[in-house]
């Protein structure tokens, strides 16, 4: 009897330390890339506010998993993505999976100073909730997400740059 009362107590202990861990952890988990192109905001703009050109730049969009709905709505692995609004200086998007997990994406354009490139900045913010599960699991965010915008934006740039775009991971350049 004192070894069950033992492993009772352990557990409440370490179940109680874990939820004040995951409630001192913050609530919202951003992850950023950025890439300079050198190719005008609009030309830019052209291949990201539209979802039938992401097949060009976004790997996994010509995938039999995926399916584009229109230039706004289209369905990325099990993943709903729907573009909810475009600027002169940004296009937000939002991804919901099954699981009732959403992000916000947001491309912002900005302008360098010498005008002959763009800084595009591409995040996505998700909002958690209180669970430990949840939040220490938003750790392996920037691991998966990361190098899957990098070599996205990398795309984009190759193709907005006028560069022959291969989205199986090599480019050539059409000036060769």
């Amino acid at each position: 009897m004192r070894f069950l009362k033992l492993i009772l107590i352990s557990f409440i202990a370490l179940c109680s330390v874990l939820l004040f861990f995951s409630v001192m952890m913050p609530s919202t988990v951003v992850v950023s890339r950025a890439v300079n192109i050198s190719a005008s905001v609009d030309s830019i703009k052209f291949h990201v506010a539209n979802l039938n050109q992401w097949v060009y730049w976004m790997k996994g969009m010509k995938s039999s998993n995926s399916k584009i709905y229109s230039s706004r709505e289209a369905l990325l692995g099990h993943q709903k993505v729907l573009i909810t609004g475009v600027t002169d200086s940004s296009v937000v998007s939002v991804w919901e999976s099954p699981e009732l997990s959403r992000q916000e994406s947001t491309v912002n354009f900005i302008k360098t100073a010498n005008s002959t490139q763009t800084i595009v900045q591409w995040q996505f913010v998700q909002k958690l909730h209180w669970y430990p599960w949840e939040k220490f699991g938003s750790f392996m965010n920037d691991k998966i997400l990361g190098p899957l915008m990098e070599q996205n934006l990398e795309t984009l740039k190759q193709l907005s740059e006028h560069q022959q775009v291969n989205l199986e991971g090599t480019s050539d350049n059409l000036n060769q």
